[in-house]
């Protein structure tokens, strides 16, 4: 994935829901009130943990232990429950180590947040949280480095086969991959992603058939790993996760060979993954900070319609159409249709484009733009256009289009099409049409004066079916070069 190229547009929650939903979080909740169960004779060790003695203390007062008796979970798990909650309570400043001698803590200033902040400020310490709980997520098993090692000697981390660095670039890599799998246009949104193919699309070429052997042991690894990492995410509410199920491990020694192969139809066995709306947020906000484009829809309702039309060009359809409507709601439907218009105008390259996304944004406006509408009849780059919205919407007295500009009007449209779609089936079906309904259109179209022209005409000529017409398109496309003197 490059951090250049924009990924595709997300819809995200309100503030105030996703505020609620990290509130509601379990590791969140869970920080909160140990972070309140803090007092003077709390003590921590020299990286801020809570002492191994006050552990039991700790996971009572989260209930998880009743008296010497584990309530839902086992003893070892409570104990483990309670330090990843104190963890998480000071590195997201829930608690703030007074002294590091002593080991004394108190109260830290973001607890307050929680109950009386802003959502903004409420999401900020969830991110804070999560920060701790994807670094826990990267370190593995210790007990699996341990294996080679022999008991009693000295531990060599340097040596041991764990690289950190490569172990959250593997975790941001799958989020990330995650994300895109979610957030593209025709993607799972509300659904969950089988953990297969969150593990497929670190290791499996795009154009590959049926995977080979070696890869399909590979996507095997990284489900196991991936596995592990989304059970420790699901309580600070990044994912929504359905484990592998244990007795699929133990049916075979390559879990991942049915879920890509086809051989098993129960795909939810291996595994199924979604993250959740917080934690689109959560990722997005990670994306951000690594430098990647990952617009929101919305974020444009407040700039201008040139910003929308730039800003949407490369949005999938469904993403563009929510983007503009939240737009429009902002503005009066005069004000915003002769605004759109005016951004409208241009010969550069994404001119076009600009005017096909304005076409598409005035269908969203009602009757009480056609004043704005009947002002440009008259504008070469505009007066198409603007006919076809009046003639759409029964408009009188709609002057009829001279020849010029509908051959003008059909350049912008193909070269918009082109910007927009590339060599889509849609505009190759627009290409065959456009030459069998017009007599000596290529004797004509060459001449017509738009920048984009020449390359429309070399457009129709790779993209025709037929030969002959292809052929025709390909010298029309030579003239019109020759004519603007390219």
């Amino acid at each position: 994935m490059s951090d250049s190229s924009p990924l595709p547009p997300v819809r995200l929650h309100s503030e105030a829901e996703l505020a609620r939903e990290a509130l509601a979080a379990p590791l969140v909740s869970r920080a909160a009130r140990l972070a309140r169960w803090a007092g003077p004779d709390t003590r921590v060790g020299a990286g801020g943990e809570l002492v191994q003695e006050q552990l039991p203390e700790a996971a009572r007062a989260l209930g998880l232990l009743v008296g010497e008796g584990a309530g839902e979970t086992g003893v070892e798990d409570a104990l483990a429950y309670a330090g990843e909650a104190w963890r998480v309570a000071v590195d997201a400043g829930l608690v703030e180590v007074v002294d590091e001698e002593a080991g004394t803590v108190t109260v830290g200033e973001d607890l307050a947040l929680l109950t009386s902040g802003s959502p903004h400020e409420v999401l900020a310490v969830w991110l804070g949280a999560l920060e701790t709980v994807l670094a826990d997520a990267s370190v593995p098993d210790l007990d699996d480095l341990l294996d080679g090692v022999d008991e009693g000697a000295d531990v060599d981390f340097s040596q041991l086969d764990w690289d950190p660095g490569a172990e959250a670039d593997f975790l941001d890599a799958a989020l990330a991959n995650l994300y895109l799998l979610t957030v593209s246009e025709g993607g799972p949104a509300d659904s969950p992603v089988p953990l297969p193919a969150v593990a497929a699309s670190m290791v499996v070429p795009g154009d590959m058939g049926r995977p080979t052997n070696d890869v399909l042991e590979q996507v095997s690894d990284l489900m196991m790993r991936l596995d592990d990492q989304f059970r420790l995410l699901e309580p600070i509410g990044l994912v929504a996760y359905q484990p592998v199920d244990e007795a699929l491990m133990a049916d075979t020694d390559d879990p991942a060979e049915g879920a890509l192969t086809g051989d098993d139809t129960d795909v939810s066995r291996y595994g199924m993954v979604r993250l959740t709306p917080l934690g689109l947020y959560g990722v997005r906000a990670r994306l951000l900070e690594a430098g990647f484009a990952a617009p929101a829809v919305g974020e444009l309702a407040d700039k201008g319609a040139d910003a929308l039309l730039d800003g949407t060009a490369s949005f999938p359809a469904t993403a563009a159409r929510a983007e503009t409507e939240q737009w429009l709601t902002r503005r009066e439907p005069l004000a915003a249709a002769r605004e759109l218009l005016a951004a409208a105008r241009g010969a550069d390259a994404g001119a076009p484009l600009r005017r096909l996304l304005c076409q598409q944004a005035l269908s969203l406006v009602g009757a009480e733009a056609e004043p704005a509408l009947r002002e440009v009849l008259d504008d070469a780059e505009l007066g198409g256009l603007a006919r076809v919205w009046l003639s759409e919407r029964g408009a009188a007295d709609v002057p009829a289009p001279s020849e010029a500009m509908v051959f003008w009007l059909t350049i912008d449209t193909v070269a918009a099409q082109l910007a927009a779609e590339g060599n889509s089936a849609e505009l190759i079906g627009l290409v065959e049409g456009l030459a069998q309904q017009h007599g000596g259109f290529f004797e004509a179209v060459w001449r017509v004066d738009h920048p984009a022209t020449p390359d429309v005409l070399e457009a129709m000529g790779r993209l025709h079916p037929d030969k002959r017409v292809a052929k025709e398109a390909r010298k029309a496309a030579f003239k019109a070069r020759s004519q603007q003197g390219g």
